[in-house]
């Protein structure tokens, strides 16, 4: 067995011509995540969490900013490519449990389908995903809506 962490964080902007995407689902709000690709924190530590497991090192290795290949691309399907690297190591997830840090937009309406999205992105029975959502009682950028954090712990069997 083999264990990973990820974390990724990204500012939240106002911008109308991008949208909030968390665990691969679109969630209504005003404000957007700001990044290279969707910016979809969620994915992105989950993704970190899979190639830590791996000691395949961490998105912007794999995916760089710094290349247009990836501008704006939806996180779900760099998901699939980092799960190519998971099987051709072998290996297969065991489980996910997964925290969204936000103070704003409120989450807990989108937990089940955010569960969904990423089981299916992994391959694996919802009954093997957890995500949850938390405020930080209004301390830190989090909590004072600057951002989205996400944490996410992967246990992969090989």
């Amino acid at each position: 067995m083999r264990i990973g962490h990820g974390y990724d964080v990204h500012r939240l902007i106002n911008d109308p011509a991008r949208r909030l995407v968390l665990g691969g689902i679109g969630i209504p709000s005003e404000l957007a995540l700001e990044g290279h690709s969707d910016a979809d924190v969620l994915t992105h530590a989950v993704m970190d969490a899979l190639l830590g497991a791996l000691a395949l090192g961490d998105i912007g290795k794999l995916f760089p900013d710094s290349d247009d290949r990836y501008l704006g691309i939806s996180s779900m399907l760099l998901l699939e490519k980092v799960m190519e690297l998971v099987r051709e190591a072998g290996a297969s997830v065991s489980n996910l449990d997964a925290t969204v840090v936000a103070q704003r937009p409120r989450l807990a309406g989108y937990i089940d389908d955010m569960s969904a999205g990423l089981a299916a992105g992994l391959g694996v029975d919802i009954s093997r995903v957890s995500v949850k959502a938390t405020t930080e009682e209004k301390l830190g950028f989090t909590g004072r809506g600057e951002g989205i954090a996400a944490h996410a712990v992967v246990l992969l069997n090989e």
